[in-house]
């Protein structure tokens, strides 16, 4: 059964995140798959932009906490890093094609870096945005350690990524971290708009729009998300993130000591 359904609507590509139970959150078969449909879309010529969304009322809770435990004390979270999110990450950067995140629900951890990758973002008045890592003793990863600050300021990454607090959409928009909030019900449809104005668009120099927007903006990305995969592998060996994820898992608030 595949986690990601996707449609080519003219010449949008729409790929939504469909792991309802889930709350849409990353599996690696589901990474697996967004890094597959990028690649073709890459080079697929009839793709001209790409849509991305969840399905249901979510868009995505970040990565799949039990499916990360099930591997055991022994996992390297550099590793998987180097495998998911940072390399997915790239290519939505490097994609020479519009990239438009619809966030349909709720948008956090891994979730929130991959919309954040994305070049523009619409979302939903239901929509709020939580960073999360902090919450179970790990650092922001997914590129959020760069692409927050960028957005909102430093001083604001740090409260919300500190506290944990949802940032609602209509702050989210004042602040940059989104370009429109729409009604639920027009979401897709001022999406949709969108993408058909860019893809009858001159795509080619979007391209080298985006390339260099990277090189001004994002210029040291690699790098960043490098140091995330470190810190991360440090945090992940930590009592602090084993009693974040008890706590979690257990719906309780954490005892930190």
């Amino acid at each position: 059964m595949t986690t990601l359904h996707t449609d080519l609507q003219s010449a949008t590509l729409i790929l939504t995140l469909s792991r309802p139970e889930h709350a849409n959150a990353f599996s690696l078969e589901l990474i697996g798959e967004l890094q597959d449909a990028f690649k073709q879309a890459a080079s697929d010529s009839q793709v001209r932009a790409v849509v991305l969304t969840g399905a249901g009322r979510i868009f995505g809770a970040g990565q799949d906490i039990e499916e990360i435990k099930s591997y055991g004390a022994d996992i390297s979270y550099r590793e998987h890093l180097l495998k998911t999110y940072n390399p997915l990450v790239l290519q939505i950067r490097q994609i020479e094609k519009p990239v438009i995140a619809a966030v349909n629900g709720p948008c956090a951890g891994a979730s929130l870096g991959i919309a954040l990758a994305c070049d523009m973002r619409l979302a939903s008045e239901k929509a709020n945005f939580v960073v999360g890592f902090n919450g179970i003793g790990l650092v922001p990863d997914s590129a959020v350690s760069l692409f927050l600050p960028v957005l909102i300021g430093l001083g604001r990454a740090h409260e919300f990524t500190f506290t944990n607090a949802p940032i609602s959409a209509q702050k989210a928009m004042e602040w940059g971290m989104v370009n429109r909030v729409c009604l639920p019900e027009t979401l897709m449809p001022e999406t949709m708009k969108l993408a058909a104005q860019l893809s009858a668009g001159p795509t080619g120099t979007y391209g080298l729009t985006k390339q260099t927007f990277n090189k001004a903006v994002l210029p040291n990305l690699e790098d960043v998300l490098n140091t995330e995969a470190d810190l991360q592998e440090i945090a992940g060996h930590r009592e602090e993130h084993r009693e974040g994820v008890a706590a979690f898992l257990e719906k309780r608030l954490p005892k930190y000591k």
